[in-house]
């Protein structure tokens, strides 16, 4: 079996799963499997390797987890640490501090806020610990200047606008702790913005008042706006707010997989008129079809509402929740999504939006992770998935990183000529 060195450490290529997964596609007539592999682990060594989200915060803030150790995801559920991404080659991650939707009120608010908080100072913590392997990055550069020095880079998100409550000066308290994305909205409405997944639907009809102003407010600065989980109203009153190109950190494509998480057509022809980008993620539900699971939804339901908040969980309650839910899927298995899955999604963004404007976002920690990519040690996967595809070696930094930066760097130009009118 074939060994190849990413970043000097040697890792074993995962034949079988490869071969399994894919065909002949556009290996060169006289070329092997193993040839196939080892040339596309030496461009992924070449790139910058950049995931635009991850919730490992929500990890880090657990007492005893260390970022620098090794965890196995299959005991601890774990799909991030830094050991991970040297094997998997990933050079830089967007850590995203993740507050779920709660209360709309002042407290509710305020616990929002401090949480927020508690995750992004253990971020920066964890940077300093490790600053031997690791550095916080705050400019498109840094990602670059840390490879270089043989480091990975790592910045910070926020995932859900809610931690800004109602206190626009909370944008810029964000952005000097180093944030350089804000995901307007979750899972639920909040005072920014509507979600593509609230039950009661549609509030303020896409982007609110003050989310308006915290649009504005984060192209000052230089802060991403991320529509990811935004509902289409959100997406196209970005599109035309924002002075900036915008981003979906982690989103895929809706005629691919129908769900409305995923962006339509229209959606990625107007992302590439906008120059922002899409980041592909690795959750299964919005990779591939699934059949009806009636009795595993029902399962899952009553799972989820049994659970604490998960900032109030003990390590035993974490382990526990995990094994239900590991439970549940071998009880109720849904088909697998495969790194296959994830390279349609890419063509066909690619045929609509062009390859300027679509990259990845695993959302590890946060319900990432699927066959061939189950965790950071395993993105290399995706790169052999494009090259077996044809993309040369140009297209895949585009996608793999340079896509992102080239947004980023559009960001902050505009913020600094904002600041200076």
């Amino acid at each position: 079996m074939l060994t190849i060195k990413i970043k000097n450490i040697p890792v074993l290529c995962l034949l079988i799963a490869l071969v399994v997964s894919g065909c002949s596609g556009n290996q060169t007539a006289n070329e092997t499997e193993e040839e196939l592999i080892e040339r596309a682990l030496a461009i992924h060594d070449r790139i910058l390797t950049l995931d635009t989200h991850a919730d490992t915060p929500l990890r880090m803030i657990q007492p005893g987890f260390d970022m620098a150790e090794r965890h196995d995801p299959n005991e601890t559920g774990s799909k991030v640490d830094y050991p991970r991404m040297k094997e998997g080659g990933l050079d830089g991650i967007f850590f995203a501090a993740f507050v779920a939707q709660d209360i709309r009120d002042d407290d509710g608010n305020s616990r929002a806020k401090a949480l927020c908080l508690q995750m992004i100072d253990s971020i920066r913590t964890s940077t300093e610990r490790n600053s031997d392997i690791v550095g916080l990055a705050l400019d498109p550069d840094d990602a670059y200047a840390l490879e270089k020095d043989g480091k990975r880079a790592i910045y910070i998100g926020i995932e859900n606008g809610y931690p800004i409550g109602k206190d626009i000066s909370n944008v810029e308290l964000y952005y000097e702790k180093g944030v350089r994305y804000i995901t307007l909205v979750h899972s639920s409405n909040n005072d920014l913005a509507d979600s593509a997944t609230d039950p009661n639907g549609a509030e303020h009809g896409g982007i609110s008042d003050f989310g308006e102003q915290v649009v504005k407010e984060m192209n000052r600065l230089g802060i991403m706006v991320d529509v990811s989980h935004g509902n289409d109203s959100v997406f196209y009153d970005a599109i035309a707010m924002s002075e900036a190109p915008i981003i979906a950190s982690h989103s895929n494509a809706r005629a691919v997989t129908e769900h409305n998480r995923n962006m339509t057509d229209e959606m990625l022809r107007l992302m590439a008129k906008n120059g922002g980008v899409v980041q592909l993620t690795m959750l299964g539900i919005y990779l591939r079809d699934t059949p009806p699971n009636p009795e595993k939804e029902a399962a899952m339901d009553s799972l989820l509402k049994s659970l604490k908040p998960r900032d109030q969980m003990t390590q035993e309650d974490a382990t526990a929740a995990r094994q239900a839910f590991n439970d549940i899927n071998a009880k109720y298995p849904d088909p697998p999504a495969t790194v296959k899955h994830v390279v349609d999604h890419i063509d066909h963004i690619v045929k609509i939006a062009g390859i300027d404007h679509v990259g990845i976002g695993c959302d590890f920690d946060g319900g990432g992770g699927i066959e061939g990519v189950w965790d950071a040690s395993e993105v290399m996967n995706i790169t052999i998935e494009l090259v077996r595809r044809g993309y040369s070696e140009e297209d895949i930094e585009k996608i793999w990183g340079g896509n992102l930066v080239r947004v980023f760097k559009e960001v902050q130009a505009i913020a600094k000529r904002i600041q200076s009118e």
